[in-house]
This record gives structure tokens, sequence and C-alpha cells, in this order.
């Protein structure tokens, strides 16, 4: 019998083994190398050139809560934010087990072997009682992993809008400074709001299933009207005729809305990522998007960044009024006189924003 040397996701890179961390020696190593961390300038230049190893750290430094981190966050994409990129930022969203990473996986291969480098930004969903997360899309994209012109960097949804995970708009800049050409970000799909993730991106995408019963839920107004093009994925086997069904019916749906803006007129295709079928046809699709909507994109991307500015201010004055010692004893307080029906959360409320007012005089 032929023995099966085929690797898993979790030995792709070689690094420190499983069995070489039992002694006290290797561990030691492991301490020794996770506080030896290279300076800020250092990994700025390794993003600059491409070093995937410096821009995880990089992204690890941006998702990090720790001020110190976030010190250093913020140098990185300064010296990065300028750099002028033809990148092109696809948004994927669709609900939990349309195959979002197999479509991922299946347009990254595509484009790696037409010559593109591509990262992948996936959104693992985070539980709201444990608050974790399993950060599995690395094992579900076997085959995009083991590509020297892929990067995925899976990162934990969460309590943010629209399943995008927290800085996932730095994490685009960092991964532009690193000259990949085509970013794909991958949302949780758990019917949250989409207009974060919309809010980011050039191009964006619906996955969608034929035959579960969800064509009248996809005509819902707000998805439809930020679709650039709507995928019914699976179209494959006995999915087929369903599928073609399925994609007249959202053709018939899209002609209920406005044209876009931009001028560009949203179309319906039909794929198959498990069997790699109809890719190609998406990538010339969104490669016809952006040729048509070339002199809109720029100011397109202004807007973005006017949207990311008020978007952390909202963060940032969040994170200041929770951090607050006197808020947080208030709160407390005001928190329990709540909970017995003694005081109006709306009251409670306006006496917290009060008192921190009074603190920043």
């Amino acid at each position: 019998m032929k023995k099966n040397n085929k690797k898993s996701a979790l030995e792709e890179k070689e690094g420190i083994h499983l069995d070489a961390i039992s002694n006290k020696a290797s561990i030691a190593k492991i301490k020794s190398f996770r506080k030896n961390q290279p300076s800020v300038s250092s990994l700025i230049q390794g993003i600059h050139n491409g070093d995937k190893i410096a821009l995880s750290r990089g992204i690890t430094l941006v998702e990090s809560k720790s001020k110190p981190h976030a010190i250093q966050a913020n140098q990185i994409i300064e010296a990065c934010i300028s750099d002028k990129k033809n990148t092109l930022r696809i948004g994927i969203t669709g609900v939990p087990g349309v195959g979002k990473s197999t479509f991922i996986e299946a347009l990254g291969k595509h484009l790696t072997n037409i010559g593109k480098k591509v990262a992948v930004l996936a959104v693992d969903p985070t539980s709201s009682l444990s608050r974790g997360s399993i950060l599995g899309d690395k094992t579900r994209m076997e085959a995009l992993v083991k590509d020297e012109n892929a990067f995925i960097r899976p990162s934990p949804s969460g309590d943010s809008l629209g399943g995008v995970a927290r800085k996932t708009r730095e994490s685009i800049i960092l991964c532009e400074a690193a000259n990949f050409d085509v970013i794909l970000i991958e949302t949780v799909g758990v019917g949250q709001s989409e207009t974060a993730v919309h809010s980011m991106v050039d191009f964006f995408l619906l996955l969608k299933l034929a035959g579960a019963g969800d064509e009248l839920q996809g005509i819902k107004r707000g998805i439809m009207e930020m679709t650039d093009t709507i995928v019914i994925n699976k179209a494959d086997g006995k999915n087929k005729q369903a599928a073609k069904l399925a994609r007249i019916e959202f053709t018939r749906a899209l002609h209920f809305y406005p044209p876009k803006e931009n001028g560009w007129i949203p179309n319906v295709l039909e794929c198959s990522a498990l069997e790699n079928e109809g890719i190609s046809e998406v990538w010339q699709t969104i490669l016809n998007f952006k040729e048509a909507t070339a002199a809109s994109m720029y100011e397109n991307r202004k807007h973005q960044n006017k949207f990311w500015l008020l978007q952390t201010i909202e963060d940032n004055l969040k994170i200041r009024f929770y951090q607050d010692d006197t808020i947080q004893e208030k709160l407390k307080e005001l928190t329990s006189l709540v909970m017995n029906a003694k005081v109006s959360p709306f009251v409670a409320a306006e006496q917290l924003l009060a008192l921190h007012q009074k603190e920043l005089k």
C-alpha cells in the first residue's frame, strides 16, 4: 500500500516541533524567542520587503489591546499608510455553510497561478460565552497555505459589527505595504450588518446557496444594495439545476434596485469552488468591475478613509469611557440599580455620561 506523504496545514512551515518542547532547554528557547521581539523599524522594513513573519508580527501589534503595543502599531501604520499601491480589496460574505473558505481558497489559488500575490484576512466567529475562536482557516485552506505567494491571517471577530475583526482596516494597510496585489476579506456572515466590510473594500461579493430556502431572504434591502456580484456556490452535481433557477431569481431581483452611483450593474454567477468551476469567470467579472469603475475607485477610497476616521473616534471614546476608574466604580453601582428596576437604563446612562464629561474637565 502506497504511503500518503501529504502534510496537513498544521505541519506546513518548519519551526518548533511538538516533541521538541518536552525538555526545559527547548522551553527556555521558546521563551527567549518570544522576548526578543524585533524593533519597530525592522518590522517596517520587513513589511516593505514582503516578509510574511514581519507582516504577521505587525498585525499582531495592531490587534493587541496593550497600550505599548498600540504605540508601536501606530508607528508601523503611519510608515505604511502613505504607500500608493494598486491593490484590489475584495470583501466576501455569506451565511455559514455557504463555502466561503473553499471559495476563497479556489479563488486564491487561481490568482497565484496567474502570478498574483494574495493576502487573505479571514475572520473566525468568537464565542459570546467563552470569548474563544477556533481560527481554523489555515487548516481549511490547506492548498493555499502552502503557496509562497499567499498569506493567510485568521483573526477572531470579537464583538465587531458585521463579523469584521478588530483592526481589519489597519491590517489591510500593512498587507498593501507588503506588496500584495489582491486582499480578500472574509466576514462571518451571521446576519449582522455588513456595512463595516463594505466600507473598506473595492468590490463586495455575496455568496449564496441554491435550494437553501434563503432566496427571498437574500433579496432583502441592504445586503443587495451593497453587493457588486452574487455568486451561487456549490453549483455541482444535483445542485446544478437549482443553481440555474436561483441565478434567474436573483437576476430578476437585482432589476428592482436603482443603479449604483459608479455605474456598475451587479450580476449573478454560478460556481463550484469544490470542483474549481466558474472561478475564472468570477475573477474576470472583478476585473471588468475594476476597469468600469476606475474613475470612481479613488474617490471611494477617500470616503472610506473618512468613515475610518469617524469609526476610530467612536472606538477610542468607548475605550476611554470604560477605562475610566471613576466610571467603572459608578457603573457597578448603577448596573445593580438598573437590574433591580430602581433606575431606568436611560437615566443611568445620562448620569454616567455626565460624570465622564465632568472627569474630562
